[in-house]
């Protein structure tokens, strides 16, 4: 009997080694991965730059900041409001944006009443102005709800931005500014949009906090 436990014991310890090796093998294949596509997105930081200065640019003369997006890039949307009315690094006067994902009555009315694949432009034609900037999120590019608010967005003469990556090529060319992620990885794509939404908070940032320091 003695034997026979510890034949089961011993078998279990090998299994439980090979899925440790199992999962480091997967961690570092991430890891490796994330790497690389984070050292190609820096032939992404011209547009980073572009996309902040113009952001910047409109919110010195009154504009507002719009984003969307589905799913996890929903949460990417509300991240990048959340970093201009709350703050990045530094103390500052928060900073007007607004994430059309947040209001279930708005987004379930336009629906049900129209189509799912116009809940974001409809409300884009409802707030958006000439002075805004409107920023949508897809890691395909091809989101329907994603390609009609940003050509709603250049319909009323907003800044239009894409947040999309190699397999959204053809939204990046229909938007004014784009960030286009060196990846297909769904997973990859969403966290070079995190850095990409980060570096533009930290230029907006540091432009705010120096602009209250000249203004007060």
């Amino acid at each position: 009997m003695a034997c026979a436990a510890d034949a089961a014991i011993a078998e279990r310890l090998e299994a439980d080694e090979m899925t440790e090796l199992w999962v480091d093998r997967i961690l570092d294949t991430h890891l490796n991965r994330h790497a690389e596509v984070t050292a190609a997105m820096r032939g992404q930081l011209p547009q980073v730059q572009a996309i902040a200065d113009e952001l910047i640019r409109r919110l010195a003369n009154g504009g507002v900041l719009y984003t969307y997006g589905n799913g996890g890039s929903a949460a990417d949307a509300q991240h990048l409001v959340g970093e201009l009315i709350g703050r990045y690094l530094r103390q500052r006067r928060p900073l007007p944006a607004v994430a059309l994902v947040g209001d279930a009555a708005v987004v379930s009315c336009i629906a049900n009443d129209y189509s799912y694949d116009d809940v974001f432009a409809r409300q884009v034609q409802a707030l958006v102005r000439q002075q805004d900037m409107v920023v949508g999120f897809s890691t395909s590019g091809t989101s329907p709800t994603v390609v009609k608010g940003l050509a709603a967005a250049r319909a009323k003469g907003a800044c239009s931005v894409a947040f999309t990556s190699t397999r959204g090529t053809e939204l990046a060319l229909a938007a004014d500014l784009a960030i286009v992620v060196p990846a297909e990885e769904t997973a990859r794509i969403q966290e070079m949009h995190v850095l990409a939404l980060h570096l533009i908070s930290e230029l907006v940032d540091r432009w705010a906090s120096e602009t209250d320091y000249v203004n007060n």
